[in-house]
């Protein structure tokens, strides 16, 4: 798998090429700054973009923007934002698009080695991989709606689907069976009023939309 790395923290950035490159995944160019961004994606077109959300020259969303103008110029192009903090605005932006083979992890995720491996390989197999921390961030902001309807159960299966997770690793982490946990999720729909036919990575993207209308 081909990537594109664009990190400003040098101890990080180099971190990650040294991660990617064990993994046996190519670094296909690395940036350091915003306005390198864009024109290594254009050029690299690689499989997968690793990407920081502030970068200079302004720390502010040099990195989040340059990953909206690629997806634009590259339909499709996955893109796996990392961010230091929950920022709600920038993964609504990001997952505002309606299309799959994207990501929003926080910084500490990289340490878990495992767990940054499979989100970038979700995502660039066009699937959704959401920190933990940043679903919890928009189930809390949705008030007076029918996510209070919710049993505890069924929030837990809506923060793990929001996530992209399967329903094979849904029920192995709530060691339930599957059947269980296509119950929970027929209870959900029904509950947020989303299409009972959306299935796999449609059904990520209909509970993302539907958090974020927040």
């Amino acid at each position: 798998m081909r990537v594109v790395i664009a990190e400003d923290n040098a101890l990080l950035r180099e971190g990650l090429v040294l991660l990617l490159t064990s993994a046996g995944h190519e670094v296909a160019a690395v940036a350091s700054t915003g306005p390198e961004v864009l024109p290594a994606l254009l050029e690299h077109r690689p499989d997968v973009a690793v990407l920081d959300v502030r970068m200079p020259p302004g720390f502010r969303d040099e990195g989040l923007r340059a990953a909206l103008a690629a997806r634009a110029r590259i339909p499709g192009l996955p893109v796996l934002v990392l961010s230091q903090y929950v920022e709600e605005t920038y993964a609504a932006e990001l997952l505002g698009g309606g299309a799959g083979g994207v990501g929003y992890l926080l910084k500490d995720r990289v340490g878990r080695v495992d767990e940054f491996l499979d989100a970038l390989e979700r995502v660039a197999g066009g699937g959704t991989a959401l920190d933990p921390e940043v679903v919890t961030e928009l189930l809390t902001r949705r008030r007076d709606d029918p996510i209070d309807s919710l049993t505890p159960r069924e929030r837990e299966v809506l923060q793990l689907m929001a996530e992209g997770r399967d329903n094979a690793t849904i029920a192995a982490l709530l060691v339930v069976s599957d059947r269980a946990v296509s119950k929970h999720i027929g209870n959900v729909f029904v509950k947020l009023g989303l299409p009972p036919s959306d299935s796999g990575h449609r059904r990520v993207l209909a509970v993302l939309a539907y958090l974020n209308k927040g």
